[in-house]
């Protein structure tokens, strides 16, 4: 488990900023329907960005982030996995998540962010980022080698070698990767170590592909919390460094 359910994004909200937010659900290329949730600012949005939620799927934590995003001037999907599994209602904090996300392949999940990339594109976004957590840190990374067209992708601690099942990481499939890539992992994560974050950095500068990889000592999985009070410089720091990001790249 990435954070607790009762974890907030260690962002402040803009106070002022005009934004509208809703449940959806979208379509992917293989009819599946699942949930997500748009937020929006008052002007339209010339950049958007898809929010990869750790194993969980979607809740409050990633809506959360997704209003962030849009009170900052970026329309945001934030979407769920389980569509094909457990449907697209509300789940309640008991949800048992794991046997859902023993069921997602890195093609069905690549096929669902492919349907929100194709809404932000629809709300008028000529740049579409994503950013993701954790399980959604690696399929982050993943979407930039998957032909979506996505203008960067941001991975928060996402594992980038091989999968459970065996499938390529984002270290193996480095040569495919056809956008900028950030990282932002924890230097103290007992289930990524620092030999994989600097085996994807060499992966990447051999591949050429624009990046930077960041380690900040000391800090946990999912140091990003506010909770996490002790990493909050780190957590400031990833912030600024996901809005530098965004910014020089639209």
């Amino acid at each position: 488990m990435c954070f607790d359910l009762d974890s907030t994004p260690p962002i402040p909200p803009l106070s002022g900023a005009a934004v509208s937010h809703e449940d959806i659900v979208l379509e992917s290329a293989d009819d599946n329907r699942f949930a997500a949730f748009v937020a929006t600012p008052e002007e339209p949005a010339a950049a958007g960005v898809v929010v990869l939620p750790d194993v969980r799927g979607l809740y409050r934590f990633y809506e959360e982030v997704a209003l962030r995003f849009a009170e900052r001037g970026y329309a945001a999907v934030a979407l769920d996995y389980f569509g094909r599994t457990a449907g697209v209602v509300k789940r309640g904090d008991d949800f048992e998540y794991m046997p859902h996300v023993q069921q997602t392949t890195p093609g069905t999940v690549q096929a669902d962010v492919g349907a929100a990339v194709a809404h932000l594109r629809d709300l008028g976004c000529r740049s579409v980022f994503t950013v993701g957590f954790c399980f959604g840190g690696r399929h982050s990374w993943l979407a930039a080698a998957s032909g979506h067209g996505v203008t960067g992708a941001v991975g928060f601690y996402g594992r980038p070698g091989p999968g459970s099942d065996g499938s390529p990481g984002p270290t193996q499939r480095a040569s495919e990767i056809a956008a900028p890539i950030l990282g932002l992992m924890g230097g103290d994560d007992p289930g990524i170590p620092v030999e994989d974050a600097e085996a994807f950095d060499r992966a990447l500068d051999e591949a050429g592909v624009e990046h930077e990889v960041v380690i900040y000592p000391g800090a946990p999985h999912s140091f990003f919390d506010r909770k996490q009070e002790a990493f909050a410089a780190e957590s400031e720091d990833a912030w600024e460094r996901v809005l530098a990001f965004l910014e020089r790249h639209t």
